[in-house]
Order: C-alpha cells, then sequence, then structure tokens
C-alpha cells in the first residue's frame, strides 16, 4: 500500500520497538539515561550484575531515586552475589582489578544509604552476568555483555514498547523470572552471607 521508499524509512514490523542502537553502552549519552529517569512513573528495574556506573554516571541518582520512590515508583535492583562462583568466575575472565565483587559492593553501599525507602527493593541473582536490562516504565536498556568485555564495552539497544510479546516484553518477562528467583538482598545481609 505504501511505496516501497516510505516503508524502508518507517520500522513497521517487530523492529519498531528498537529506538537506538549503540556499539558501546559508554557510547550513549548520560542524558538519555537521565532522561528516562526522570520520566519514569511507574516501574524502574536496574537488572545490571553490578549496577556500578549508574552511581559514577548520574549525579545525584540517590536522591533522583527516593524522589520517584516516594512518588509511588516502583524502584528495584537486580545485583550479582559477590560471594558466588558465578562472579568468580566472570571476574577471571574480564581481568580487571576493579573487580565485579568490588563494583557490587559499591551499589549496595548506594542502595544501604536508600533503606530508609522501603519501595526500593533489591535482590541477589547470579543469572544474568552476560546481559543487563535497565527498564524505565515502558523504555528499556538493554546490554548483552560480551566475552572479556565489561558492560561499558558492550553493545546496547535502547527500546520501547509497541507490541505484545515483542522483545520489550520478552526482556521484561526474563527480568521477571529472575527476580522472582531472587534473595532478597537485606535477608541475606542480616545473615551474614554474601
Amino acid at each position: 500500500m505504501w511505496p516501497k521508499a516510505v516503508r524502508s524509512l518507517l520500522a513497521t514490523g517487530p523492529d519498531r520497538e528498537i529506538v537506538q542502537v549503540f556499539p558501546y553502552r559508554s557510547a550513549a549519552p548520560a542524558a538519555l539515561w537521565r532522561g528516562l529517569i526522570t520520566k519514569t512513573q511507574r516501574d524502574m528495574v536496574f537488572a545490571g550484575y553490578t549496577n556500578y556506573f549508574l552511581w559514577l554516571e548520574q549525579a545525584n541518582l540517590g536522591s533522583a531515586l527516593r524522589q520517584k520512590a516516594r512518588a509511588g515508583c516502583r524502584v528495584r535492583f537486580l545485583v550479582g552475589d559477590p560471594s558466588s562462583q558465578v562472579t568468580a568466575d566472570r571476574e577471571v575472565e574480564e581481568g580487571v582489578p576493579l573487580t565485579l565483587s568490588t563494583r557490587i559492593s559499591v551499589t549496595l553501599a548506594e542502595l544501604e544509604k536508600l533503606r530508609d525507602v522501603a519501595p526500593i527493593e533489591g535482590r541477589f541473582e547470579t543469572g544474568h552476568v552476560n546481559l543487563s536490562v535497565f527498564r524505565f516504565d515502558d523504555e528499556m536498556i538493554v546490554t548483552p555483555i560480551l566475552a572479556r568485555r565489561v558492560g561499558h564495552d558492550s553493545p546496547m539497544m535502547h527500546l520501547r514498547r509497541c507490541q505484545p510479546d515483542g522483545m520489550f516484553d520478552r526482556f521484561a518477562a526474563h527480568v521477571q523470572e529472575l527476580w522472582s528467583r531472587g534473595r532478597d538482598i537485606q535477608e541475606v545481609r542480616a545473615d551474614g552471607t554474601a
């Protein structure tokens, strides 16, 4: 129905959920992350194995998260268990001085500062060491972590939900599955492990 030239410029199939792609997460502008955090109203999930970079790249992230949680937004962090064998194996593969367990510890320390905000939740789950998914209502950042690479050196996709059971929903279901299997950070830390 539409001329071929128009169809080639418009995403009309399942790929229409892809807003932008970057060859490296570090190539994405910090303003993209801040914009997504700022406009999120209902559901924010940080399912990066360490989430470490967020605390460095986003000024006053703790304050922004506290405001969102107090306004009724559900805020969740899914991080790797720093004492797990999965983490230890990935640290060997990455071979960098700033280890995964150290980066996870930074996130845990920052989350500890937000403990007074009940809606901010955290869980340990090791099933996402090679995939980071960050949800902001109906938008998402997905980073598949490449072998022997750290997160900032891996490709990144910005997705926007446009259809049921599309890419967005599939990644969201993956994160929900990991969340359901995860162990609450506060419970684990209270019993002295992790």
